[in-house]
């Protein structure tokens, strides 16, 4: 089943030339969705403007999304990539977003986490890669205020932040003591993630201070909203240690 989730973008400036009309992500990540593979399903989900993917998912698959919906595709690795590092793949596959950076597709900003492997052991976790992609990624944000750039920004990862939509009697489902530093500090609307098995969490969703946190593993379609919608953000569950934004 494909999810929805609603969020309130706070970036009038991006809406101004879509007449108030919704960004739509297809977000995926670590399972592929079987009704993506039929027409009429894909159909039924209506306009699409961006694919964002967050691991673990084949290049066939995410170019094939990309294709049927005739958007642009922003994704990270996940632990369970394999073949090589993508980067060194045919000039034909779709390449990753560099991690501890940012990018910008379809006037959104994206910042970038993929699973913190080394090159000889990508699928173990190593907490202090965490820390250093999130040291890149905070110089990137430091860089970019510095030039009066302060807009909102959607971060893609594989994990997610420590107690944040993680499996804590799990250490390899543990989110990271890094992420969440990074997610207390920049504040996003929006983090998405994989990797922790939706059914074995309380709610794929969930919120900590002004941030909603959801876990897109299968597929799920979200809604970025201009401010001034009835929908408040903060409608997910509170995460471990986390608090429910106040309606």
């Amino acid at each position: 089943m494909i999810r929805r989730l609603r969020i309130v973008w706070p970036d009038e400036a991006l809406f101004a030339s879509r007449e108030g009309r919704p960004i739509r992500l297809l977000a995926v990540s670590d399972d592929i969705d079987a009704a993506l593979g039929h027409a009429v399903n894909r159909a039924g989900l209506g306009r699409l403007d961006v694919i964002v993917g967050c691991g673990d998912l084949e290049l066939d698959y995410l170019g094939f999304l990309a294709d049927a919906f005739h958007v642009p595709l922003a994704f990270v690795r996940g632990n369970h990539d394999r073949g090589g590092r993508w980067e060194e793949s045919s000039g034909a596959a779709p390449r990753p977003l560099a991690t501890g950076h940012l990018s910008r597709l379809e006037g959104l900003t994206i910042a970038a986490l993929e699973w913190p492997g080394t090159r000889s052991d990508e699928a173990m976790r190593h907490d202090s890669r965490a820390w250093w992609d999130v040291a890149r990624l905070a110089t990137s944000i430091a860089s970019r205020r510095l030039t009066g750039r302060r807009g909102p920004i959607l971060v893609l990862s594989h994990a997610p932040p420590e107690g944040l939509g993680d499996r804590a009697a799990d250490r390899y489902h543990v989110g990271f003591a890094a992420y969440r530093w990074l997610l207390v500090r920049l504040r996003p609307p929006l983090w998405l993630h994989g990797h922790v098995p939706p059914a074995s969490v309380s709610d794929w969703r969930c919120s900590l201070g002004r941030t909603t946190i959801a876990n897109v593993t299968g597929a799920v379609v979200i809604e970025l909203v201009p401010p001034g919608s009835e929908w408040r953000p903060g409608d997910g569950r509170p995460g471990r240690g986390g608090e429910r934004e106040a309606a």
